[in-house]
């Protein structure tokens, strides 16, 4: 079984200032494979970063593809709130829906950058 991971535009902006690098989010990911993460429900997980001081929230495609939507630091942010919980919820349905056709499309307009590929035994 292969994972596919990518991060939004939006998280390659905030992982960039917060000097996040790829590789320490295909090290996380690895970690969430391992239950290593906060199951938030609905496919939203929550994974500390940088050591703890920031905090990512993961969205999970049927467990097969794996979106790094939001990032926020620790020391500005305690948690994300009901209200925000219930967006991302609302957009890992979405995700759910996507075909590989769209998700070619998100990655042709660079609104989705893939960052590693891990395969599972």
């Amino acid at each position: 079984m292969q994972d596919r991971v990518f991060k939004t535009k939006g998280f390659c902006a905030a992982a960039g200032k917060a000097a996040i690098e790829d590789s320490e989010l295909c090290g996380a990911i690895r970690e969430v494979f391992k239950g290593q993460a906060d199951d938030l429900g609905g496919g939203v997980w929550k994974k500390r970063l940088n050591d703890n001081r920031h905090r990512s929230i993961i969205l999970a495609k049927g467990k097969f593809y794996w979106v790094y939507q939001f990032l926020f630091s620790k020391q500005t942010q305690s948690n994300i709130n009901r209200q925000e919980l219930l967006a991302f919820r609302k957009l890992a349905k979405a995700y759910e829906k996507l075909t590989r056709q769209q998700i070619q499309m998100l990655l042709d307009r660079q609104d989705f950058t893939e960052i590693c590929h891990e395969k599972k035994n």
